[in-house]
């Protein structure tokens, strides 16, 4: 109906709305009717009745005539007077508490009109920072990948070093090992030689004392006077030590020992290491224009992602702000001077209540007083002081209710315009949707259009907002901020991921392959391993055996026995003489010979030891070598091209993630408005819901008094006249 009567208001309200308007208002015209009756009617009634009473009529004589039913008559109006009188107390203690709820309610709409738009401005304000925080996390994205850019070479380096490390290590692992057998084996076949060469100058020292005894022995058994000599002559050929004590594949496995050694395996494992510890520098070294150019385009990227700010009306938000604040600030100038009206209010209200409950309790009085002083055989004119005041507190109560009552009906009349107005034109509209249909309207407000205002293509109504707010739905569906900006192609960074991919596939790192060990490294390594196997211990052992088979001592007795049959004593003196020379040496044997026999036997033990593992460890060194050498001959292109491929995929999947988080924040998260819906809603409360039907409950509990007041009239008037004091007496018989 109200918006026919604005859309129709600028040409001419025709019959039909009027009405409209007539019937929509119908029931206010005739309670403002009975109102208007009664603001009239009442003073005249009581004028009258007051005249007519002077005049002795209309129960003014002070007489009572005496019946049968008068006591009943009496109790009729009594119960009727007193429930009249509760009534009309029911409606005044509800006009004290609608009273004092008004009282409150605006004492408190400033407070909470200020903790509403407190709540507006905190939303107005978090929105900027929601939409800054998400265009910040760009910010922190483009730094994030910019830092791994500039640490291009540690990361991808060491992610190439690692693809290596599968197959290179248990190559170096392997040469390393052989670099220490090789000098193990060095150190034994040195202490090999050595012993040799000791175990030698020994034998060559006691071979030639040997010779010497042998020699005298020889012309001792040569002489004429030796008896039996000669059958001891042929023992003498077995008196030697004439060994040369050699292995003879020894000197061929040293050379190829030091052959190995003079390789420096260690510098080739020293060498190859360097060559991976280089690789991080390298791919530095060759990334710098490509690094460059991507950390341009990251630049571009955050420039792009930043319009985001600036395509997002936030002014207009500022300017709300800036109306908030105006607004509280007028609410903090007007707050003193609704505090003094809203004190005179309740003043004027608690008089209007006050003398309400006047009436009441001269009702009550009357209804209280009269019956204890009454007695109902005596005589009217011989009536207590008590029941004359109980009837006489009745007639005041009549005659202040005729006296206020149509005074306080004006107020009623004004108050019920008032009120049921708001109410009906504004609370109502307001709870059901009609008031923002309303507001809606086009051209009722002039220039209020929010989606041009926006730069919006269409409109967008009142009505919509409230209802997506109600939803808590966020600012991008609420405005139709989709019809502004094109988010998707805001948050479009293909085109430069793909000018950064396409920088990096054309950048060529380039690692040159590394040689892990050479041929003639090879040949020396598998010769060494074949003079290994060549060395042959067995004859040195043979030897060792025959020198430790040598016993002196037998020779020795056998002298001794052929000196015990000689007559000569010289030629027995000179057989018991070299008898104990070859106990001498026998003795020098077991005690310097032997010893260097048992060391040159562990050390030959473990020559052969080792000799045996050898053949195994340059196998596997060779077999480690070779796989190693044949996977970076084959792979190392393509490993960098892969784990290129990796570090770039994840530095672009950082945008990715963010473009996708950043459009479901913006979208779905930003600006949520619910508290918009709850700022509204607080609104109504405070005004509708409080200070509204406070004020209506008080104007109809004033109205439902003053209607009440009319039986309360008749029953105290009807009634006092049973406890006044007559002046004329009248007999029942």
């Amino acid at each position: 109906l109200i918006l026919k009567i604005v859309q129709n208001f600028e040409v001419q309200l025709n019959q039909d709305i009027i009405k409209e308007v007539l019937v929509y208002k119908v029931g206010f015209l005739v309670c403002a009717a009975i109102g208007i009756l009664y603001i009239v009617l009442m003073p005249i009634v009581g004028f009258f009745l007051a005249c007519c009473r002077c005049c002795d009529n209309c129960g003014g004589k002070m007489y009572q005539k005496q019946t049968s039913s008068i006591h009943c008559c009496r109790r009729t109006l009594y119960w009727s007077a007193f429930v009249t009188t509760v009534i009309i107390l029911a409606g005044n203690i509800c006009m004290f508490k609608s009273n004092e709820a008004l009282s409150v309610s605006v004492d408190q709409s400033p407070v909470e009109l200020n903790k509403t738009i407190d709540n507006i401005h905190t939303f107005l304000t978090a929105v900027p920072e929601q939409v800054d925080y998400v265009v910040n996390e760009s910010y922190k994205t483009v730094q994030e990948v910019t830092g791994n850019l500039d640490a291009i070479g540690s990361q991808l380096g060491a992610e190439i070093q690692e693809r290596f490390k599968g197959a290179v290590d248990p190559a170096l692992h392997s040469v390393r090992l052989l670099d220490q057998e090789t000098v193990n084996t060095n150190v034994t076949v040195n202490k090999l030689n050595s012993s040799l060469a000791q175990l030698q100058s020994s034998v060559d020292r006691l071979q030639a004392n040997v010779t010497a005894v042998k020699n005298h022995i020889n012309q001792t058994l040569s002489k004429p006077n030796c008896t039996d000599c000669n059958d001891l002559k042929p023992e003498l050929q077995t008196l030697t030590l004439g060994t040369s004590i050699t292995i003879p594949s020894l000197n061929e496995f040293q050379s190829a020992v030091d052959e190995v050694i003079k390789t420096n395996l260690k510098s080739k494992i020293t060498e190859v290491e360097d060559y991976f510890n280089s690789i991080p520098q390298k791919v530095t070294n060759d990334t710098k224009d490509v690094v460059r150019s991507s950390k341009q385009l990251l630049g571009d990227i955050k420039t792009q992602i930043s319009q985001v700010t600036s395509d997002i009306p936030l002014s207009s938000l500022t300017n709300l702000l800036g109306t908030l604040d105006q607004v509280q600030g007028e609410i903090g100038k007007v707050t003193p001077e609704v505090e003094r009206a809203e004190h005179i209010r309740w003043g004027v209200c608690v008089v209007l209540c006050c003398v309400v409950l006047l009436v009441v309790v001269c009702n009550i009085l009357g209804l209280v007083l009269g019956p204890l002083g009454l007695s109902p055989k005596t005589d009217p004119t011989k009536r207590s002081c008590t029941a004359n005041c109980g009837g006489t507190f009745l007639m005041m109560g009549a005659g202040f209710s005729f006296l206020f009552s149509w005074l306080f009906m004006i107020v009623v009349l004004l108050l019920f315009l008032l009120g049921g107005n708001i109410y009906t034109l504004l609370c109502q509209p307001w709870n059901n949707g009609q008031l923002l249909k309303l507001i809606d309207t086009p051209g009722l407000i002039p220039g209020f259009e929010i989606g041009p205002a926006l730069g919006l293509k269409t409109n967008i109504s009142i009505s919509d907002i409230y209802r997506d707010c109600e939803k808590n739905q966020p600012l991008w569906t609420t405005l139709h901020l989709y019809e502004l900006i094109n988010l998707d192609d805001l948050l479009n960074v293909s085109k430069y991921t793909e000018q950064i991919q396409q920088h990096f596939e054309n950048t060529d790192i380039t690692l040159f392959t590394v040689t892990l060990l050479s041929p003639e490294v090879k040949n020396q390594l598998r010769s060494f391993s074949t003079k290994a196997k060549n060395v042959d211990c067995t004859a040195i052992t043979q030897q060792m055996n025959n020198i430790s088979r040598i016993n002196l001592n037998t020779t020795a007795v056998k002298l001794d026995n052929l000196a015990a049959v000689q007559t000569n004593n010289e030629i027995r003196k000179e057989l018991q003489n070299e008898a104990r020379d070859l106990r001498q040496i026998q003795g020098d044997i077991e005690t310097t010979i032997m010893p260097q026999l048992d060391n040159l036997g562990s050390t030959i033990e473990s020559l052969r030891s080792i000799t045996e593992k050898i053949n195994g460890t340059v196998g596997e060194v060779l077999s480690n070598v070779e796989a190693a050498q044949d996977f970076l001959n084959t792979n190392t292109t393509q490993i960098v091209k892969t784990e290129s491929r990796k570090f770039l995929d994840c530095q672009l999947g950082y945008f990715i993630v963010y473009t996708d988080w950043a459009n479901l924040m913006i979208r779905q998260q930003v600006g949520r408005c619910g508290p918009v819906a709850g700022a509204v809603d607080s609104v109504d409360i405070i005004l509708c819901s409080h200070i509204v039907e406070s004020l209506n409950a008080f104007w109809f509990s004033l109205g439902w008094c003053m209607i009440f007041f009319i039986p309360s009239i008749i029953f105290s008037v009807k009634l006092a006249k049973y406890y006044r004091k007559m002046k004329y007496s009248d007999v029942y018989e």
